[in-house]
């Protein structure tokens, strides 16, 4: 390595388990870390976490994943979704999203569905774009407590997990509150 060459990011390794400390050591306090309380929605914990250590043991990265059940043109299907994607602002732009989220990504891969999903701010898109990711224009229903179906306000985007998987035409409704 040259003496300019800038270090390789840490690697991403499965957390035993992540919650809102994990959070609060990657993101800081406050009341709206993802910034998207505006939109209401109640989301889904994550089940199976990815992480970026620091030198020092914190916490850096983290993304989750979700099994998540999907109807796409009126038939049912398996997706993984993706979220709680969250690095600390101190030291974005060193590549820690893209180990993170292709940690969790390979981890998706071995579950079977044959798409990976996320909802994003649309600051973060060309974010998502630069890590493979393709925006999904249709419109998606999400469910909401009390039996509510509302059209989710965030961008979402999509990612095969399988060679050749292409994203089904027809309307999109996450059978779950989202994650």
């Amino acid at each position: 390595m040259s003496e300019h060459a800038a270090p390789e990011p840490p690697e991403a390794v499965r957390l035993a388990e992540y919650d809102g400390a994990g959070l609060q050591e990657i993101l800081g306090s406050g009341d709206d870390p993802f910034g998207v309380a505006h939109t209401g929605l109640a989301w889904l914990p994550k089940e199976i976490h990815f992480g970026v250590r620091r030198p020092d043991g914190r916490l850096a990265a983290h993304a989750g994943l979700l099994p998540l059940p999907l109807t796409v043109g009126g038939v049912d299907l398996a997706a993984v979704g993706v979220g709680g994607v969250a690095v600390a602002p101190d030291i974005r732009g060193r590549g820690l999203a893209r180990t993170v989220v292709g940690a969790a990504v390979a981890h998706a891969r071995t579950l079977g569905p044959r798409y990976a999903l996320l909802f994003c701010r649309p600051p973060l898109v060309a974010l998502y774009r630069r890590l493979g990711w393709r925006e999904l224009l249709e419109d998606v229903h999400v469910e909401q407590p009390g039996g509510r179906v509302v059209v989710m306000p965030l961008r979402t985007m999509w990612l095969p997990l399988h060679e050749g998987a292409r994203w089904p035409e027809g309307p999109v409704r996450l059978r779950s509150l989202p994650m």
